[in-house]
């Protein structure tokens, strides 16, 4: 069986972004990139199932500029044992859509596949939370998303996924045929560090790289940002003397009750 994980360069998660003078996004010069963390435990998870002998490749894909290859090495650090890079040029990781991903993503699974695409549930820099789910629709896949716990069982010709999945009311299991699309929450596992003799064989194993034209996709930008901006400062509290003064406060200040 083969698993088919997509990898994200994002800001790293410990950096505090900040947004450009005009506007019109994050300033990402000089920024450290890694993995999206979500996609990282995507690929854990992969790994997992491998080492489990479940499947027998894990291919790690990634969609943007040229740097992207640094984020599908630290996946074949991990465990992915090749890669493939859609490089789109010049476009920015930002401007490159979720909709245009998920064709792209489409397109290498009418290539290679595989029998399940692990992916993150989100990308830490938009937060659309689109891309698996869209992946499924245009490929006619069933999909479990926001994945806790992921089981795969059956023979080599029909594979089920059994999917516990993280709702507003608990919990909630799928059971699912194969292919299927499966995202990833925090509590799935919790990924592994590359070693560096990891780190150096990774180095060594395939990576290939294609154009989206290759695949006959355009991934033109279809939504335009208007404009970012921080988030407002937070005001200063107010001290109250008892509890009749707070609710007072809250009626005639805060007009909340």
């Amino acid at each position: 069986m083969k698993i088919l994980v997509p990898v994200k360069r994002v800001v790293d998660y410990n950096v505090k972004v900040r947004v450009k003078g005009d506007g019109t996004g994050v300033d990402i010069a000089n920024v450290k990139m890694s993995m999206n963390p979500f996609d990282e435990i995507a690929v854990e998870e992969a790994v997992r199932l491998k080492e489990a002998g479940v499947a027998m490749e894990v291919v790690a894909v990634s969609c943007g500029v040229a740097a992207c290859q640094e984020t599908i090495r630290a996946a074949m650090a991990i465990g992915a044992d090749r890669g493939i890079l859609v490089e789109c040029g010049e476009l920015s990781d930002v401007e490159l859509q979720p909709l245009a991903v998920a064709k792209l993503l489409k397109a290498l699974c009418d290539k290679e596949a595989p029998q399940i695409v692990i992916c993150g549930k989100q990308a830490i820099d938009d937060d659309a939370n689109q891309t698996g789910q869209m992946l499924a629709a245009l490929m006619g896949w069933p999909q479990a998303t926001f994945a806790s716990t992921i089981t795969l069982a059956g023979d080599g010709t029909q594979m089920r996924a059994t999917v516990t999945r993280e709702i507003d009311g608990g919990l909630e299991t799928l059971e699912m045929k194969l292919p299927a699309v499966v995202t990833t929450d925090l509590r799935l596992n919790e990924p592994r560090y590359a070693t560096l003799p990891n780190i150096m064989k990774a180095k060594k194993k395939p990576l290939d790289i294609v154009k989206p034209a290759d695949l006959g996709v355009d991934v033109t930008p279809r939504l335009a940002t208007l404009k970012v901006a921080e988030p407002p400062k937070r005001s200063a509290g107010v001290r109250v003397a008892d509890v009749a003064q707070l609710v007072d406060e809250l009626k005639s200040e805060a007009k909340v009750i």
